[in-house]
């Protein structure tokens, strides 16, 4: 006989029953994200989508994959876990719906150093509600418990979305063109981008996640700035049938500089009047705390627009009623312009009543 201890994998920190019990907690989540094409359940060593079964004729895939970034670190501080999940699937969705293509079925990779049953329940049925506005399966995912490289407490968040379109359906934004409208549908919040300068300004204004949010004082900080990414699938998908959406762009890293001129042809631009909407509260807290640009705040946050549409001329006015009777909250912001070869591929102007800056001011961007 030895005295030599007998090691474990939970004596390392890696308790595989817990991992067991959460698969077991999260499986009606995943089962009512079900649609059609589905043709597994979670527990497998794959999972099954049949592209038929879910109406396609002639599809093409699109996918895509993110994170939520460091706003888990709020989530995290402030002990608020159940929103992120949304999060994830949104920055995933929204990114596929831009190419014209419906979301099918998701994925997750959720990794900590030490598996709570309850947080990850709770970030996992966030992850189904995200699936579930957007009509997409959650059809499987991974479970990492790995002590030594995650701190007690801490995790990270990475989601992988699959999509179609019919392939004569695809937005390309080929066909852009002078004169046509932008239309701009308004975000619930900062979304999920920018968060390590918000979270250096909540530092450094001394207001601590639990207190009352100093522009919604009927709200905690922490819980305020984790409202979740807007989900714009299924209002844009009923949008898209009208025919006259050219383009659209998510308003993600890099704000409205960055994200426009990825959609538009080299001979085009875009004029953005900001004064056609009023600053949200959370980005006039932002602006004000760091005392920030209006050129850094487009480029840094979606200054309130989530999702940025192109279309055509005739086809707008009917095009904003088909979104805001899915429940968007839709501005014109402006219209696509000629563009010579030397000229910004952006134009933003701004009004001091939206923006408290003096008018008007100009960010530009190039390809």
């Amino acid at each position: 006989m030895t005295d030599k201890k007998s090691y474990t994998y939970k004596d390392a920190g890696v308790d595989i029953d817990a991992g067991n019990d959460l698969v077991e907690a999260i499986k009606p989540a995943a089962a009512s994200t079900r649609r059609p094409g589905c043709t597994s359940g979670l527990g497998g060593f794959g999972a099954l989508f049949d592209l038929k079964a879910a109406g396609f004729t002639d599809p093409i895939l699109v996918s895509g994959t993110d994170g939520v970034g460091t706003k888990l670190k709020v989530a995290i501080e402030s002990g608020k876990h159940d929103t992120v999940g949304i999060d994830l699937v949104a920055m995933c969705v929204n990114d596929l719906i831009v190419q014209g293509a419906e979301p099918l079925f998701f994925l997750d990779y959720f990794a900590t150093g030490h598996l709570s049953v309850e947080a990850g329940r709770a970030i996992v049925e966030g992850i189904a509600e995200g699936c579930r506005q957007a009509g997409a399966a959650l059809i499987g995912g991974e479970t990492a418990e790995m002590p030594g490289m995650y701190k007690d407490g801490d995790y990270d968040l990475a989601g992988f979305c699959v999509g179609a379109v019919e392939r004569d359906e695809i937005l390309t934004g080929d066909g852009v063109c002078d004169g046509d409208i932008l239309l701009g549908l308004a975000s619930s919040g900062v979304h999920s981008n920018g968060f390590s300068l918000v979270r250096r300004l909540v530092a450094d204004s001394g207001v601590g996640y639990h207190a009352p949010c100093p522009f919604d004082e009927s709200r905690e900080f922490g819980a305020a700035l984790l409202t979740p990414t807007r989900i714009y699938v299924k209002s844009t998908l009923a949008a898209l049938k009208s025919g006259h959406i050219k383009a659209i762009s998510h308003i993600t890293g890099g704000g409205f500089v960055e994200n426009i001129p990825r959609i538009l042809p080299e001979t085009v631009a875009a004029h953005v009047d900001a004064g056609r909407w009023t600053l949200p509260p959370v980005f006039d807290w932002l602006r004000e705390a760091g005392n920030i640009s209006p050129l850094e705040m487009a480029k840094t946050f979606n200054c309130g627009v989530g999702l940025v549409v192109v279309v055509k001329p005739e086809g707008a006015e009917e095009t904003r009623k088909i979104l805001e009777q899915n429940g968007e909250t839709v501005y014109t912001l402006g219209q696509v312009i000629k563009r010579q070869a030397s000229e910004p591929a952006t134009v933003v102007t701004g009004a001091a009543g939206s923006w408290g800056y003096g008018a008007p001011w100009r960010a530009t961007s190039s390809h």
